[in-house]
């Protein structure tokens, strides 16, 4: 077999092998809240989230792989030794995080591991520094997004349930947390499958199976979701119970606003092709819908710990992945 070809379909492996890991990683995103509330049992809920995973580029469209896949290194500096070091450097992060229980994003690891891997090749002027900029700022106002809009969701919700009795509130809520939980794997399965079509678009690319100007292949777009959709079906439990249980307690109507706060986030970046994390968005969501309560209804020194692994996370990733490059070259 031809090395090149041999090389690329070790890449396309790779970027499966890391949404698969991104599905059981990132699961907790979809499924933490009806898992915790008890609408859903384990079983049923990776089930109802995987099913909703895979379908999500019918419904949003691909805005985000072509983001990832055009937008983020030069095209001159993309080949396959920076593209396997990117993957590898953000599968090790993700499996070391998962072991921790920590929900860190799988979308920056894999941003910051392609990013690390191509500075080293060809220096800073390698990346697109204004896409990069913007996926920076984004793990401040994702989240902060996520509270502003669950907060006052809440708010709402609960104006308009003040005369219901508390069970009828809480049979209603169950039934709607089946529809929230929906939205917001339709939302994750837009925004994290595609990036690694993006990133199997760049290695198709760069070896000349296809130019810049076509469009992602079907089959890139149906593996990924497939990959995703499995991932997600295999369970992580060690986050979920992070992201169900340790940030506050939530009640049906506290994990439908949530949801429903954490997808409306998801669409309006996913439309607009910004690669956001959806464990970001989801852990803001899940603090606003708590502080309706009272602010001591959220574990801050939990918050505070995760705010920290999102900020380590581009940087230790580039930093692994700069390492792997240069290993891979004495190779």
């Amino acid at each position: 077999m031809d090395y090149t070809l041999f090389s690329l379909i070790f890449i396309i492996f790779l970027a499966l092998a890391f949404d698969f890991i991104n599905g059981f990683h990132d699961a907790a995103n979809s499924i933490a809240t009806v898992v915790s509330t008890r609408v859903l049992s384990p079983k049923y809920a990776v089930i109802w989230a995987a099913f909703f995973n895979f379908i999500a580029f019918l419904v949003l469209g691909l805005h985000v792989a072509n983001t990832i896949g055009k937008g983020i290194i030069e095209p001159h500096v993309v080949d396959l030794t920076v593209i396997g070091s990117g993957l590898t450097a953000a599968i090790i992060w993700n499996l070391a995080t998962w072991w921790l229980g920590i929900p860190s994003s799988s979308s920056h690891t894999m941003i910051g591991g392609l990013v690390g891997a191509a500075i080293t090749k060809a220096g800073f002027s390698a990346v697109f520094a204004s896409s990069v900029f913007k996926i920076i700022v984004f793990i401040f106002i994702a989240p902060m997004i996520g509270i502003f809009v669950a907060y006052f969701f809440s708010l709402l919700v609960l104006y308009i349930c003040r005369n219901f009795a508390p069970k009828k509130v809480d049979k209603v809520f169950r039934k709607l947390q089946l529809l929230s939980s929906a939205a917001y794997s339709l939302g994750h399965g837009s925004n994290d499958a595609q990036k690694m079509m993006g990133v199997i678009f760049m290695a198709l690319t760069t070896t000349g199976y296809l130019s810049h100007q076509e469009e992602i292949p079907l089959w890139v777009v149906l593996s990924c979701h497939a990959a995703i959709a499995l991932g997600t079906l295999s369970g992580g439990w060690r986050i979920v119970k992070t992201m169900g249980q340790k940030i506050t307690k939530l009640r049906p109507f506290e994990g439908f606003t949530a949801e429903t706060a954490g997808a409306l986030t998801l669409f309006g970046t996913a439309l607009m092709g910004i690669p956001v994390s959806t464990t970001h968005t989801i852990t803001g969501s899940i603090i606003g819908s708590g502080i309706t309560k009272r602010l001591s209804a959220v574990k801050w020194q939990v918050t505070y710990d995760l705010i920290l692994a999102w900020v380590l996370t581009i940087p230790v990733t580039a930093i692994i992945a700069s390492v792997i490059y240069f290993i891979f070259n004495l190779f």
